[in-house]
C-alpha cells in the first residue's frame, strides 16, 4: 500500500506491521529474521560485507544470517539472543518493525516488552522437537497480550526430509492447547530459515504445501480492524497555550487518540470532572482535519472554556470507560526483586499517574500447565499473576481485551524508579 496524506484526516497512511518472534533456544529466530531481510533485499552492502567478514573469522562456510539481529557481543559468543533486537525493513506493499525476542525462560520479561505493541507474533517450532514447554509459554503470552495474529513457523523442515506428516503432527499438537486460549487468528507455515524455503520464495522441496510464504502472509495480514475504532478515548498529554499575539486565544489539548473516532461538533465529556462541551476543531501538524482516530496525535479545542489538564481523558458522553480505584490486573513481574504485597508503587496508565498498593494476589499462573495456583502468593521475576490494585486516584480504563491502550498499565518502584511490572486490566 502506498503512502497517502489526506487533507480530510491529516494522516500519513503508512501500512505498518509490527511483529515479534518467539521460540525456544536454537529454534532459528534470528536466522529467520536474517533470511527475511536478506531475501527481501533489505540489507545494505556494508552490512553484508561485515557479515561475510565475521562469518569467515568464525570459520563458517556460509554467511551467518543470525548475526544481523544478535547484536550484543555476549549473544554472538554464546550463540543465543539475550536482548530484544528491533529491525526495520519495507517492501512495496508494507513497512515492518521486527522485535526479535529471546527464547530463554529467564528472558520472558523481554518477550513481554517486545510483544506489547505487536500486531502479529511469529512462534518458531523446531520440526525435530515439536511442541515443547516454551512453545506453550510463548503462545500463552501471545494470548495474554491479545496479539491478534499468530503465525506458527515450523522451522528446520530440511532436517526432517520436508516430511508432511511431521508438519501435520505439530499442527495438531499446537491446536490441542491453543484452543484453550484467546487467539483470534492462527496460521501454520513449514519453513527452512537456513535454506530459505517458504520464507520469501516458495519451497521446491515441499510441493505438498499450497499456502503462502511467510513474507506474503506478513504483507497481506488484515490489521486495519485490530485497533478499537468504536469507543472514543483521548488521554490528554499536554495543554497548548501559545504566548503569541496571533494565537493568544488558542487553548488546545494535545495527545494521541487511544480509541474511537472524534469529529468537530461531537459532544464530549472530560474525566474526572464530568464537564461536557463540544469539539470546536481538531488540529494536526498539517492543519485542521475533519476527524481523528487511532493512532493519530492531534490537538483538540473545545467550544467551552473548562478545566482540562494532563492525565484527564476526553470521551463521548454516550460511551464512558470504567472509572475506579479498585482494579483487577493480570501482571507479568519484570523486576529481579520479588513483589511485595501491600507495598506501595506508582501506577502509570495512559497519561495519568497515581500511587497504588497491591491489595491482593488472586492467583498465580503456571504457564507450562496453564493452571491457576490460588495458594502461592509469592510473585518473582518473569512470573504471571492476577492481582487487585487500589489506587489513590481514579483511573479511566477499559479491559485490555477491549482496548490495549486504555487497558494496560505499568507499576514503578517508588524508591528506585524502576519499572517492576506490566499489567493488563481484566
Amino acid at each position: 500500500m502506498t503512502e497517502a496524506y489526506t487533507k480530510e484526516t491529516g494522516y500519513l497512511d503508512m501500512e505498518l506491521l509490527r511483529f515479534t518472534t518467539a521460540g525456544s533456544v536454537d529454534d532459528g529466530k534470528s536466522t529467520l529474521i536474517g533470511r527475511l531481510l536478506y531475501d527481501s533485499k533489505a540489507i545494505f552492502e556494508d552490512q553484508l560485507e561485515a557479515l561475510e567478514r565475521v562469518s569467515v573469522n568464525r570459520g563458517e562456510e556460509q554467511i551467518n544470517l543470525a548475526l544481523l539481529t544478535d547484536g550484543l557481543r555476549a549473544e554472538r559468543e554464546q550463540g543465543i539472543t539475550i536482548d530484544v533486537a528491533y529491525r526495520y525493513f519495507a517492501t512495496p506493499r508494507r513497512k515492518f518493525i521486527i522485535a526479535d525476542t529471546p527464547g530463554h525462560i529467564q528472558y520472558t520479561r523481554n518477550m513481554v516488552t517486545g510483544a506489547s505493541t505487536a500486531n502479529a507474533a511469529l512462534i518458531l517450532i523446531d520440526a525435530r522437537n515439536g511442541v515443547v514447554e516454551q512453545t506453550i509459554r510463548h503462545c500463552f503470552i501471545a494470548s495474554l497480550l491479545q496479539i491478534p495474529h499468530v503465525i506458527v513457523c515450523i522451522n528446520k523442515m530440511d532436517l526432517v526430509g520436508f516430511d508432511e506428516e511431521v508438519f501435520e503432527k505439530i499442527q495438531y499438537d499446537f491446536n490441542g492447547f491453543s484452543d484453550k486460549l484467546d487467539i483470534k487468528d492462527i496460521r501454520f507455515i513449514p519453513i527452512s530459515a537456513l535454506k530459505g524455503d517458504n520464507v520469501v520464495e516458495r519451497s521446491s522441496g515441499m510441493t505438498w504445501y499450497d499456502g503462502p510464504t511467510l513474507l506474503y502472509t506478513l504483507e497481506h495480514l488484515h490489521i486495519s480492524n485490530d485497533r478499537n475504532f468504536i469507543d472514543p478515548r483521548f488521554p490528554v498529554q499536554y495543554v497548548i497555550r501559545p504566548h503569541t499575539d496571533e494565537y493568544h486565544d488558542y487553548r488546545g489539548y494535545a495527545g494521541r487518540v487511544a480509541g474511537g473516532v472524534f469529529k468537530p461538533g461531537d459532544r464530549v465529556v472530560v474525566l474526572p470532572s464530568m464537564f461536557d462541551s463540544r469539539i470546536r476543531s481538531i488540529d494536526s501538524m498539517g492543519g485542521s482535519v475533519e476527524m481523528a482516530f487511532p493512532p493519530q496525535s492531534v490537538s483538540l479545542t473545545l467550544e467551552d472554556d473548562i478545566d482540562v489538564s494532563r492525565g484527564d481523558m476526553i470521551v463521548t458522553e454516550n460511551n464512558l470507560p470504567h472509572v475506579g480505584q479498585d482494579i483487577t490486573v493480570m501482571i507479568c513481574w519484570l523486576n529481579e526483586k520479588p513483589m511485595r504485597q501491600h507495598a506501595k508503587y506508582w501506577v502509570r496508565h495512559t497519561t495519568r499517574e497515581a500511587r497504588c498498593l497491591i491489595r491482593e494476589v488472586n492467583y498465580k499462573i503456571d504457564i507450562n500447565s496453564l493452571e491457576k495456583d490460588y495458594g502461592d502468593k509469592n510473585i518473582g521475576l518473569n512470573e504471571i499473576a492476577e492481582v487487585t490494585l487500589r489506587t489513590t486516584q481514579p483511573l479511566f480504563f477499559d479491559s485490555y481485551r477491549k482496548n490495549r491502550i486504555t487497558g494496560s498499565l505499568i507499576l514503578v518502584d517508588e524508591g528506585t524508579n524502576e519499572t517492576v511490572c506490566a499489567g493488563m486490566i481484566v
